[in-house]
């Protein structure tokens, strides 16, 4: 099954008690951020800090992910102390054509092969934060075989568009639609932007609600009280869950018979259907719904 990345929690590189505690949080993926959240005179030590952590303290399961400044700036220097403290991601900031995804992919590998990694161990994924962007979603998203995914930067997209973030959304409503879109047919997750205001809670859990009937994987957060908002509106319903358990059985029952053909309840299981039900099963053993045992 895929990684689910219901929440990525921004860190900001220069706070050691977050990266400390950013395990705890329960978000799905953490993203250190050496870009925005760090002055000019704290990029150096941002990069040492969060290179300790990742070298240092144990972040199981959770999904690593920095982002980085960009090449015209200390990017090289980030990427390799990234590359070689193994983080899982490196996140792209401010993308607009596909040259800038093969420009850090080839940085990546540099380093790679430098320290004796792997070429191909650390993945990568763009944040979209302006029109041009946008409009050359599909083909960053298919830029490189590193690419996991793409995420909608709404901050910079809105004053790039010479407007501002409302209430309900719709001056991101296209910009959305073409990066899921972009995403999709890559075969990628797709990350929606953060919702600044931390105390506006029902007004968080409405634009989760969106992202999630549009069919985005999960949304960016920057406080850990949004993250308990986001699993609960991806968690599946009960129905849904049984549903797919009981899809998930009739495709083991059709493989005991070495039969090409799954069936439920008379009718035909196709592909689509299967690729539900196992993302509804991920979904709820996530949220701690079921266990392994019941699947």
């Amino acid at each position: 099954m895929e990684r689910l990345r219901r929440t990525m929690m921004f860190v900001p590189g220069m706070n050691a008690a977050m990266l400390r505690d950013a395990p705890l949080y329960g978000a799905d993926s953490i993203m250190f951020d050496l870009e925005d959240a760090v002055s000019l005179r704290e990029k150096d030590a941002a990069r040492i800090l969060v290179h300790f952590a990742l070298r240092t303290f144990d972040y199981s399961n959770v999904e690593t992910v920095v982002r980085i400044n960009g090449l015209d700036s200390t990017g090289s220097q980030d990427i390799e102390a990234m590359v070689t403290a193994r983080v899982n991601v490196i996140r792209l900031p401010k993308t607009e054509t596909a040259q800038d995804i093969i420009d850090v992919d080839k940085v990546i590998t540099e380093m790679e092969k430098k320290h004796g990694i792997p070429v191909g161990t650390t993945r990568m994924m763009a944040a979209i934060e302006s029109a041009e962007g946008v409009l050359n979603a599909r083909e960053i998203a298919k830029a490189s075989d590193r690419l996991i995914g793409i995420a909608l930067g709404a901050e910079d997209y809105v004053t790039n568009m010479k407007t501002k973030r409302y209430p309900d959304g719709q001056e991101l409503f296209f910009a959305r639609s073409y990066i899921l879109h972009a995403a999709r047919a890559a075969g990628i997750a797709a990350i929606d932007t953060v919702f600044s205001d931390v105390n506006d809670m029902e007004g968080f859990a409405r634009e989760v609600e969106l992202i999630k009937q549009l069919g985005f994987d999960g949304k960016s957060v920057i406080n850990p009280r949004q993250i308990p908002i986001v699993n609960k509106i991806y968690a599946p319903t009960e129905k849904e869950i049984n549903h797919a358990k009981d899809v998930i059985r009739a495709i083991r029952e059709a493989e005991a018979k070495s039969s090409g053909v799954i069936s439920l309840n008379g009718k035909m299981v196709d592909k689509p259907i299967v690729e539900r039900a196992e993302r509804v099963i991920a979904l709820a053993l996530a949220a701690n719904l079921i266990s392994k045992e019941e699947i």
